[in-house]
């Protein structure tokens, strides 16, 4: 998979750095000669240039590439990226950060990005999964369909613990894709069985956030009781 990153700071080179480790195709690009570190991730390919210019995009052949990441410090900069990559090069898939959370409204589809990830929130979220149980926590907002990445810690009063995962009526447009059991990362199918303490995690739309948590969670009747 070739990917393109806008932004060689600190981030920008991280994500890259993990990319290559996966075998993956990248090329930086930065407009500020100062963060051209060849030496810092000498595997990549670097392109000084301002990745907001039609004819630095060229440059960078950008409609070879699978991914763009767009992850400068500057939100404007990181909205015209978006934007560019998806309508006029057609990229499949355009992951945006997000720097100022009051900016996050903006990071959807028309704008050409598929995935925002916004910094403060995830930090936010990291720090309530890891205090939280029973409370539904929102990791990752995706644009399209307006789904998001939700975790929840099943407490020891739920009602679903014991129950199998096929037995369970599920909310519409929620899916459960992974339970975190202790060390293990179990891929659920029907016949596994719901446990206290699992840590589960649902792409689901969120308008059904609330109606999962409650069906997960404890009972509101018990928990006043």
């Amino acid at each position: 998979m070739r990917v393109a990153i806008a932004g060689a700071g600190a981030v920008g080179r991280s994500i890259a750095g993990e990319l290559l480790e996966n075998g993956h195709e990248v090329l930086l690009i930065d407009k500020a000669p100062t963060a051209i570190s060849v030496e810092r991730v000498p595997q990549a390919e670097w392109l000084l240039a301002d990745a907001c210019e039609i004819t630095s995009l060229d440059e960078a052949a950008l409609q070879r590439c699978n991914v763009v990441i767009a992850a400068t410090g500057d939100d404007k900069v990181n909205l015209v990226v978006s934007l560019l990559a998806k309508t006029e090069y057609g990229v499949p898939r355009v992951v945006a950060r997000v720097n100022n959370p009051k900016n996050e409204w903006l990071f959807n589809e028309s704008w050409g990005v598929d995935v925002a990830v916004s910094t403060p929130r995830l930090m936010s979220a990291l720090v309530e999964e890891a205090v939280s149980v029973g409370d539904l926590v929102r990791l990752l907002r995706f644009s399209h369909g307006d789904a998001n990445l939700v975790e929840l810690t099943l407490p020891e009063e739920s009602a679903l613990a014991g129950t199998q995962v096929g037995n369970v009526e599920w909310p519409q447009d929620t899916s459960l894709v992974t339970i975190i059991r202790g060390t293990r990362v179990l891929t659920p199918t029907r016949d596994d069985s719901l446990e206290a303490g699992d840590e589960l995690l649902f792409v689901a739309a969120q308008a059904r956030e609330e109606q999962l948590e409650d069906l997960l969670s404890v009972r509101r009747e018990d928990a006043s009781s």
